[in-house]
């Protein structure tokens, strides 16, 4: 992608079009074992592209799949934390896709407090979102997005930023992880009774260089302490575990089947929105519909997601250059077809997912 003049992020681009063609008829498979072995199971997504892949695994478990992600908790506590609220009691009215929503409210104690940090230069840009967007834009929006809005918003500065970071001699985030991961099995192999310590420094590394080329392209955003520390996925995942197998409801935003309850897509496209999670499952609660300018986008996406579902479905090229061509971050079908051609060539699990040129 990167060679293309276009970003390769992992969930984000041409990237997570060929990560989810490659990845689609693998939880598509789990999902159809889980269909025939343990009908009663619930199945908790973490992987990437998360809305994409949960999306694949509900036309086979339906509403016994649930995605999960970190971000848009994240951004609820940081943004909480900044107007001195406690993130443990307040509501979020957030919307979208995995990797593309955005926080619209701020409820605490049966009030919006968002409108009073837009208009707080201070406490906007005392956590990551605020410098990582500018109060400016924000305020313009109305919101708070997701931080991977980033390639969207900001599409070519973060091109620049992972060009210049390539330039100096760097890697790109995948060569980063792929290094980083190789090292900690070398060393846990070496030394077993500090594998739990070598990971800890492991996973902290991780988190202190997230979206490293982004924050620098934004002037040397620094992330969070506390989103340092952990609680991220797995305290997702446990609350939603906790919810389903004790029946003890709880409000949380993950990604479900839409069923109305936002009423820019249809029933079946999965979406990042809160939900009521019990013994029953997580139920989307109805929301707004997304202003204009997030709906277009939010459409663009979806319609992305669904030709590489169609894809993998029948084996279809033609499918799959759509999906790289309709996303917004690919400017020309000749890059599209470049990007196709390149994956294929790249990885020969493709060849067998998509016989038919």
């Amino acid at each position: 992608a990167l060679a293309a003049g276009v970003l390769g992020q992992e969930t984000v681009g041409a990237g997570g079009i060929s990560y989810g063609l490659r990845t689609v008829p693998v939880a598509v498979d789990i999902a159809r074992r889980v269909a025939r072995l343990a009908p009663d199971a619930w199945v908790v997504n973490f992987t990437n592209p998360a809305g994409l892949i949960t999306e694949a695994m509900t036309r086979v478990l339906g509403d016994r799949v649930v995605g999960i992600c970190d971000s848009p908790v994240g951004l609820g506590r940081r943004a909480a934390r900044a107007l001195g609220l406690d993130p443990d009691r307040v509501h979020l009215d957030y919307a979208g896709l995995n990797h593309l929503g955005w926080l619209r409210g701020l409820y605490a104690d049966g009030r919006d407090r968002l409108p009073e940090l837009l208009a707080d230069e201070a406490a906007l840009t005392s956590f990551e979102e605020g410098r990582l967007f500018g109060a400016a834009w924000l305020r313009a929006l109305g919101a708070l997005p997701n931080e991977y809005l980033h390639y969207y918003y900001l599409a070519r500065e973060a091109r620049e930023a992972i060009a210049h970071t390539l330039a100096g001699g760097g890697r790109t985030r995948g060569e980063q992880l792929v290094a980083q991961q190789r090292e900690f099995y070398r060393e846990a192999a070496r030394r077993p009774a500090d594998a739990y310590d070598l990971w800890e420094r492991t996973r902290r590394e991780r988190e202190e260089t997230y979206m490293a080329d982004n924050r620098r392209a934004a002037g040397g955003v620094e992330r969070d302490p506390a989103d340092l520390d952990g609680g991220g996925y797995e305290q997702v995942a446990l609350a939603v575990m906790r919810a389903i197998a004790l029946d003890r409801p709880a409000r949380l935003v993950v990604n479900v089947r839409n069923r109305g309850a936002l009423p820019d897509l249809d029933a079946d496209a999965v979406v990042e929105v809160p939900c009521l999670v019990d013994a029953s499952g997580a139920r989307p609660l109805a929301v707004d519909p997304l202003a204009p300018h997030q709906a277009a986008l939010v459409r663009t996406v979806k319609a992305v997601e669904r030709e590489v579902l169609s894809a993998v479905d029948t084996g279809s090229r033609a499918a799959a250059l759509r999906a790289f061509a309709t996303h917004p971050l690919v400017d020309s079908v000749a890059v599209a077809q470049r990007l196709l051609d390149g994956y294929l060539r790249a990885f020969p699990e493709l060849e067998q997912i998509l016989p038919r040129p």
